[in-house]
């Protein structure tokens, strides 16, 4: 069956598409109360049209325990694929930019400390962005395509269309460097729009949308995100901070073997004080049995 690609709703450009969640990454402080998401344009310089391909859609979790804060996605690499991770932000009418800016701000230390890797070179300014019938036409600065090459300008482009695709009515992206329309980047030719299926083959296996790289969590903690695995079956384990294995489930996706669906989890566990530990997402292996495909979630553990 056709792998089909990821589309991280957190914000509707037309209306508002927000969820309760256990917590987020980023400068928002963690809480315990859950804010809606505004209806908010992805930005305003043009008004959005358009809607969004049949893919498997998890929605971004809401921000806690700051009013006036609403949950995007950045998307990072991890391991040679694409990693999207949650973070707070200020309302703001712009989600769009403000999705694109926490893009270029890079991996936060707790990210990069769990392996999330940006390829967009440091210095990359967004002068513009503009939404119309479903195409955002992001402008970037000259930096975007500096030391490319063929194997790496793929998947740099690839965190942007990502990053811009959450938004339901952004369906494709065009890009501009320093104001000019272009067909390639950093050498690689660019068929223009671009769309989230050209670059499904990044996705891992197994994606987490929840929780978050950083975030505490309480028991029981869902565990979500998309995977394509064989026969569907998604297994979770809970490790504490001394790598002791608390908890151990699985679950079985909304597709599998050949095609991407949505899994959630809710998973308990037991410990006596908020501590580290770490969230195992993993397939079995169909050979052995052996934990393959697997993503690490490093978390706080709160009772």
């Amino acid at each position: 069956m056709k792998r089909l690609p990821i589309l991280i709703v957190s914000v509707g450009l037309l209306a508002a598409c927000g969820t309760g969640g256990a917590g987020k990454l980023g400068p928002v402080p963690t809480g315990s109360a859950s804010v809606a998401s505004p209806t908010a344009p992805a930005d305003t310089t043009q008004p959005a049209g358009g809607g969004q391909s049949p893919a498997p859609v998890p929605t971004a979790t809401t921000p806690q325990g700051a009013t006036g804060q609403v949950s995007l996605q950045a998307w990072f690499t991890r391991q040679g694929k694409l990693f999207g991770t949650q973070r707070g932000v200020p309302g703001t009418a712009s989600v769009g930019r403000a999705a694109l800016d926490q893009l270029l701000a890079g991996p936060s230390s707790a990210e990069s400390a769990a392996g999330l890797r940006s390829l967009i070179p440091a210095g990359t300014q967004l002068l513009g962005l503009a939404i119309s019938s479903g195409t955002a036409t992001v402008d970037l600065s000259s930096s975007f395509t500096s030391a490319a090459s063929p194997s790496t300008m793929p998947l740099r482009i690839a965190q942007v269309v990502y990053t811009l695709a959450q938004f339901p009515t952004v369906t494709s992206v065009q890009f501009k460097v320093d104001g000019q329309g272009v067909t390639v980047l950093g050498g690689v030719p660019v068929q223009s729009p671009q769309t989230t299926g050209m670059y499904d083959g990044y996705l891992p296996a197994i994606t987490v949308q929840n929780p978050a790289i950083g975030e505490q969590v309480s028991s029981p903690v869902t565990v979500s995100g998309t995977a394509d695995v064989f026969e569907a079956v998604v297994s979770v384990r809970i490790l504490d901070s001394a790598g002791n294995q608390i908890a151990r489930t699985f679950s079985t996706a909304s597709c599998g073997t050949g095609c991407r669906g949505g899994y959630s989890i809710p998973v308990s566990y037991t410990v006596t004080r908020a501590e580290p530990g770490t969230i195992e997402v993993f397939e079995s292996s169909p050979k052995n049995g052996q934990p393959v495909n697997v993503q690490l979630i490093p978390v706080t553990l709160a009772p």
